[in-house]
């Protein structure tokens, strides 16, 4: 039901979706999301980004992120997967793919799984310029919409 990969290599979303729709039928919603990088964030002009991880550490935070979606929402599967290294503009980061009987639970769930991986998930981001290097802050509105789960 969750599968989380922590992975160098591009994922498929089309494949992704396949081999978590394989052989179900009682599954009427899946709510996909996918980060690309951009070529602008914190400077403009972003050439590259690299990302970096704890092995085992980051699989298990993304593991209990799923597990906390499972017990708010009734879903049929949660696949994550977060791409390490460096990555180049338009380059897909992370897939966030929710399933569930119903929309609003696979909508609600994977918004959620977003705003939890942005927060709370062990990430380290770098951004490679044409005026340096620099690491990527932590946002105060990632902070802010991670936040409001905690009302609901």
């Amino acid at each position: 039901m969750i599968d989380v990969r922590v992975q160098s290599p591009v994922f498929d979303v089309g494949e992704e979706q396949r081999q978590l729709l394989a052989g179900r039928h009682d599954i009427g919603a899946v709510v996909t999301f996918t980060g690309l990088v951009r070529d602008f964030n914190e400077r403009p002009d972003v050439q590259a980004l690299s990302l970096e991880h704890y092995p085992g550490m980051t699989e298990a935070a993304l593991h209990d992120i799923a597990e906390q979606a499972t017990s708010r929402w009734p879903l049929d599967g949660v696949r994550i997967v977060h791409r390490v290294g460096r990555l180049s503009p338009s380059d897909p980061i992370v897939m966030v793919m929710v399933a569930s009987a119903h929309r609003r639970a696979a909508f609600d769930a994977c918004d959620f799984l977003m705003d939890y991986l942005k927060t709370r998930a062990p990430f380290w981001k770098k951004e490679h310029t044409a005026s340096g290097t620099y690491w990527v802050s932590a946002r105060d509105s990632d902070a802010r919409d991670a936040d409001r789960w905690e009302e609901a």
